[in-house]
């Protein structure tokens, strides 16, 4: 809708950044963002309106305001990681999928907050603070929720967004972008996108470039989508995926950008329910509405089968120790020589090595480093790593065995529940909280399948909750068009974010420009 209002010129490329950095600017209590490029955005919106004013726009992208979760290099921006290790770095290039959405002409607003290098799921451990979710100033959320006094409501009521790119999915969610990268190694853009109320997309492995995203599990990392619908997140994607000369790991073939169809018939499809997602923990509303999103699937002629994946149960153990194994390996690199923090510690470069990391890096980061360290000993490496690597394969062809047997898309929760509080959360330590939070959505990585969240309804709580769509490998169209289809089918409303009384105005002007 907004790449149309540019092209009639019903709005500017540069009065839509300046709308989005004036709601940045108001919701910043959230915490979404690491760094705002004001200047770097509103010199490319100008560049754009130049191009507009030519007639010759680049694609459906020119002039729109995207984010870029902190993990993704940006040259001449500020990278942090939300990690002392990287204060103050700045990036001689950009990451292949920052650089191809400037390419099409795309208004990069600036780096959103994440958990301390993307390990966790709540983006509550980066060393800026915890991102709070817009859901948490909506009038729906307030409604409902009691407080027992206005000011403890503010305090201690607010939710979090879930992780690790719990801050793209907010800066969508609050409408201060209209598109935002994520990464995702075990569910980081769809857990975030599932409480937040926003579409976020994890394409198959390999599909899109992991070139200049730091690393955190080689073997896993995709980087993730996230957009207020589905039709958005297909136009992103064909922007960003290909093969790229860089990255080793991306496939071989060229990519056609699609557009998605509008699904009318779903006789044709056959949906798998796996019985092992009905996992410990997950919440009888989630169930409800699953079973519902089952019944609606039914009820339009599509074929609903249940199948199992026997091996689910095993996979977020498998999961936890090849993701510690790699992020040791992977944080090998911050050494205080080459980039980012030194410690000031010169008795020997082995003192330097071990302060430069004790200072630079936070207790998750370290405990995984150990970990991960533990179970790459010569001792332990046959039965962790390599029984690990066994039962991945086994998990993987689970998936190849289900979809073989004439299963086109996979309807799972993402979520065990709907967002909680964040001093509820805090509660537990991060290695609890991300095995609970990753249970329903690290297999997908695990396979290196396409899956999707897509928005589905409101808890009794008035917060968002979504369900996983999880396709064939490659198979984004189909993925995508049956979760159009879903999420046509399931009208999710529109968040009523009631920015602090100052910026209200500020808001209403704000999402009547971006809608108009």
């Amino acid at each position: 809708q907004v790449s149309a209002a540019l092209k009639e010129g019903h709005v500017t490329p540069t009065e839509l950044c300046q709308r989005c950095l004036s709601l940045i600017k108001s919701t910043k209590f959230l915490n979404a963002y690491i760094t705002v490029a004001e200047e770097t955005a509103l010199k490319q919106a100008e560049e754009s309106e130049e191009r507009y004013r030519r007639g010759q726009p680049l694609g459906v992208l020119d002039g729109i305001p995207i984010a870029v979760k902190d993990n993704f290099n940006t040259a001449g921006i500020e990278t942090t990681c939300a990690s002392n290790m990287l204060k103050g770095y700045i990036s001689p290039y950009n990451a292949t999928v920052v650089q191809k959405l400037l390419d099409q002409g795309a208004v990069l607003l600036g780096k959103t907050n994440l958990d301390e290098f993307a390990m966790g799921s709540g983006s509550t451990d980066g060393v800026f603070g915890p991102v709070r979710n817009p859901w948490s100033y909506s009038r729906q959320y307030k409604e409902k929720s009691v407080p027992k006094s206005h000011s403890e409501d503010e305090e201690s009521n607010w939710v979090i967004t879930g992780g690790s790119s719990g801050g793209s999915a907010a800066a969508v969610s609050s409408f201060t972008c209209f598109a935002a990268l994520g990464s995702d190694t075990g569910g980081s853009t769809r857990n975030p996108a599932a409480h937040c109320g926003v579409v976020g997309l994890k394409p198959t492995y390999g599909l899109i470039s992991r070139h200049g995203l730091i690393p955190l599990v080689n073997s896993m990392d995709v980087p993730g989508i996230l957009t207020r619908c589905v039709d958005d997140a297909a136009v992103v994607l064909g922007s960003l995926a290909g093969h790229d000369p860089k990255d080793s790991t991306t496939v071989q073939d060229n990519f056609k950008p699609f557009e998605l169809p509008d699904l009318t018939d779903v006789s044709k499809l056959s949906i798998g329910i796996p019985k092992e997602y009905h996992a410990p923990g997950l919440s009888s509303e989630i169930v409800a509405l699953w079973s519902k999103a089952t019944d609606l699937f039914k009820n339009a002629g599509a074929k609903v089968i249940e199948v199992s994946l026997p091996h689910t149960r095993y996979s977020i153990v498998c999961y936890h120790v090849l993701c510690t194994a790699e992020v040791a390996s992977n944080m090998a690199r911050f050494d205080g020589l080459e980039y980012g923090h030194r410690s000031d510690m010169n008795k020997s470069t082995e003192s330097m090595y071990s302060a430069t990391r004790r200072e630079g890096f936070n207790d998750v980061v370290r405990g995984r480093i150990l970990s991960g360290n533990y179970f790459l000993l010569k001792q332990n490496y046959e039965n962790y790593f390599i029984k690990a690597q066994k039962v991945r394969r086994l998990i993987a062809n689970d998936f190849v065995k289900v979809f073989g047997s004439g299963v086109d898309i996979l309807l799972t929760p993402t979520t065990l529940s709907d967002a909680v509080p964040y001093m509820e959360f805090i509660k537990e330590d991060n290695r609890t909280r991300s095995a609970q939070d990753d249970i329903l959505t690290q297999a997908a990585n695990m396979a290196g399948l396409p899956a999707i969240n897509v928005p589905t309804g409101l808890s009794e709580r008035g917060l968002p909750v979504g369900l996983q769509f999880i396709g064939r490998s490659f198979q984004e169209k189909q993925l995508l068009t049956v979760a159009k289809w879903f999420e046509k089918q399931v009208k999710f409303p529109m968040i009523q974010l009631e920015v602090k009384r100052h910026d209200h105005g500020a808001f209403q002007h704000q999402k009547s420009a971006s809608f108009s």
